[in-house]
């Protein structure tokens, strides 16, 4: 699965990166370095006339929802029954998006008692591109909330130490037609692969990253 990521590159570098020709993120935008899900996360969508940038919960509301904690349930969806399950089926026809990030945590079990959390990053240190799709949904008082969820995969040979699951990272040669309206939805489910190990690196981090509630650069130092 994916539960916690960081995003703590300069906010024009993201705009930059992402061909952003619309945003309405930039007064919510700061550095986070315990992304955890609930919160309102950075994401890029397609729009009419370009890629838009701006914030969605994370965690997806499916439309036909009567409770919006459904969404705690709902931060992942797994690539392998995506066009099956009905909460993603109409979301990956018609809403997917990009959850941009610079890199995400994940835990080992060593033991029943010890989970000892990773940070895992491009080698590069370059942002990246995970897979999501989006959603809104009305409450009764008429708001609408706009929810996202992360594609998850299994994981590569990097991360199967660690864990069975990692999430779907774009190739930077796919991102646009991973936001195209008019892409195959069968070309888009080949995207859905484990990213290449051998651009990507790991090492341990502060078990302080346990609590969502811990945010600050010392987390995502290498222990």
């Amino acid at each position: 699965m994916c539960g916690r990521f960081t995003i703590i590159a300069p906010y024009e570098y993201i705009i930059y990166r992402f061909q952003v020709k619309h945003d309405s993120g930039r007064d919510m935008y700061k550095a986070n370095y315990n992304v955890a899900p609930g919160q309102k996360i950075l994401t890029v969508i397609r729009g009419t006339d370009g890629n838009r940038m701006g914030f969605l919960r994370w965690g997806l509301i499916p439309s036909w929802a009567k409770d919006e904690k459904i969404g705690y349930k709902l931060i992942n969806a797994r690539a392998e029954t995506i066009t099956q399950k009905p909460s993603f089926q109409e979301s990956f026809q018609k809403r997917r998006c990009i959850i941009v990030a610079d890199s995400f945590y994940e835990w080992e079990h060593r033991d029943p008692k010890e989970k000892q959390p990773f940070r895992i990053t491009m080698k590069s240190g370059e942002l990246f591109a995970m897979a999501g799709l989006w959603e809104s949904w009305k409450k009764d008082d008429g708001q609408i909330i706009y929810s996202c969820t992360i594609i998850t995969t299994k994981a590569n040979t990097l991360m199967s130490p660690i864990h069975d699951r990692m999430p779907v990272i774009l190739k930077k040669e796919d991102e646009a037609k991973w936001l195209d309206p008019s892409s195959n939805p069968k070309e888009l489910a080949n995207m859905l692969q484990p990213y290449d190990s051998e651009h990507m690196q790991a090492y341990e981090v502060s078990q302080d990253v346990n609590s969502f509630k811990n945010n600050a650069p010392y987390l995502i130092e290498k222990q």
